[in-house]
């Protein structure tokens, strides 16, 4: 009989591989990293655009380093521990697989750093500069766990870098403006079942699924597994702009937006496939060659963040924020996986719905003036996920975030501070029911539970006037 290699194979070869880089910004609610600054921290990042307590507003409103009065330099790390469990409910294994494990403790440590300076130029006008990792996370699951045909490792990392101005029109008023260069580092992988490929190949080149040859070469050949890696970057601007409004010295109103940042990711997918010594040599030479190392793109446009915020000074030793912001994760419904060179050149190989929805974080916080140079803080935050429940993925599995944090500084008589804050995090449980994408149980098993997630942050922060 003639071997024919038909293109059905492909796409079910290939469904674990697909998610794999179109959940490539599904990571972290959503796979924002609020850790801006230590000082933030202590509040819950609450009136964040109104606070302008120092260099830190440079990210939270560009408009609130006109209340810097002096040369002022900020270095910044979190430690930020995400804890991700998945517990099994009614997962199926991936045909000729076996089910695998639940995946462990899929979080890991990650230091996020920020460094900011900002100086007043003359009466109205100030400038300075950010530099901070406002997007991204690490998770990984074990080897051989139930989900692997989906994800093992997802790892994106940004870095922005912002410089800004501050102009005074009046006393009371600031508008701000700054630009954004960010870049976007991502690897991810997963497993792809390469069993359930051979026998997609051999249906489609005429072996009659339960005849005596193809049970034979379900026999001959179970468990084998290929190693996909995505590894991608790209390079983008953006743009923020904010208002800052001193009603009177007890009360100030900040507004924030920084704009969405389109990405062109261009990277390679590289493949590790099994010896299949037992296969016939068309059906395995067919697969390998649908799943070959080469380049690929997609489009990714991260959101835009609006910020109203409100800072209330109560009396000499009690000042109150709250803050409301909105991030618009509907720029992200749907991601296109494409490769750009060999012989599938400009094919899609599957786009992923992910359908984001915008999203809410509300939040409130306090500082308590203890004298002695001192000044501790607490916070309270609401942080809801842009992922529904259906389209949640292991490389996302996320939910609504309950935030409590605490803090403090202590000014140094040379000007110095040092600031600390710690947060725990709570995510509230998740199920999840899914088979891939394109969905198909028989490449990439059904993973069918629940996850329960916390975070811990840690965060620390020196700042030097000049």
């Amino acid at each position: 009989m003639t071997m024919r290699f038909a293109p059905t194979p492909v796409a079910l070869a290939v469904a674990g591989l697909l998610l794999a880089f179109t959940a490539a910004p599904a990571l972290g609610a959503g796979f924002q990293l609020n850790e801006t600054s230590a000082s933030g921290l202590g509040t819950a990042f609450a009136g964040g655009a109104a606070a302008a307590e120092d260099a830190s507003t440079l990210w939270s409103n560009v408009a609130g380093i006109s209340r810097i009065q002096k040369s002022q330099g900020l270095l910044v790390l979190h430690m930020v521990k995400p804890s991700i469990e998945f517990e099994n409910v009614s997962s199926v294994a991936a045909a000729q697989q076996t089910l695998g494990g639940e995946g462990g403790d899929a979080g890991g440590v990650n230091w996020v750093p920020n460094l900011y300076y900002a100086t007043p130029i003359n009466a109205q006008w100030s400038a300075g500069i950010g530099v901070t990792a406002p997007w991204g996370l690490v998770t990984e699951y074990e080897n051989g766990w139930m989900g692997r045909f989906q994800a093992i490792r997802s790892s994106i990392e940004t870095i922005n870098i912002n410089p800004g101005v501050s102009w005074k029109p009046v006393s009371n008023i600031a508008l701000g403006f700054g630009l954004n260069y960010q870049r976007i580092e991502a690897e991810l992988t997963n497993q792809v079942n390469y069993s359930a490929a051979l026998l997609t190949a051999a249906a489609a080149n005429g072996i009659t699924p339960g005849s005596p040859t193809f049970n034979a070469i379900a026999a001959a050949t179970p468990r084998l597994e290929s190693s996909a890696r995505i590894e991608g970057d790209d390079d983008a601007w953006g743009w923020n702009a904010g208002l800052l409004w001193t009603v009177n010295p007890s009360h100030r109103v900040g507004l924030h937006y920084r704009s969405s940042v389109k990405y062109h990711v261009d990277g390679n997918a590289q493949f590790v496939h099994p010896t299949a010594t037992a296969a016939p040599p068309a059906l395995a030479a067919g697969v390998s060659a649908a799943l070959y190392d080469g380049r690929i793109t997609s489009e990714v446009e991260i959101p835009p963040i609006v910020n109203l915020s409100l800072f209330s000074s109560i009396n000499s030793q009690w000042d109150v924020m709250i803050d409301a912001q909105w991030t618009g994760w509907s720029t992200i419904q749907d991601l296109t996986f494409v490769r750009s060179d060999g012989a599938r050149a400009g094919t899609v190989l599957g786009s992923t719905p992910l359908n984001f929805e915008d999203s809410w974080k509300f939040a409130i916080g306090t500082h308590w003036r203890m004298g002695g140079g001192w000044l501790l803080r607490a916070g309270f935050a609401y942080d809801e996920s842009p992922v529904q429940m259906a389209y949640r993925t292991p490389r996302l599995p996320d939910n609504d975030r309950t935030w409590l944090t605490a803090g403090g500084q202590y000014r140094f008589a040379n000007g110095m501070t040092l600031d600390f804050g710690a947060g725990y995090v709570w995510v509230a449980q998740g199920n999840i029911n899914k088979n891939g994408d394109p969905p198909s149980t028989a490449a990439n098993g059904l993973l069918s539970g629940r996850y329960s997630g916390n975070t811990v942050i840690l965060s620390g922060q020196i700042g030097m006037e000049f």
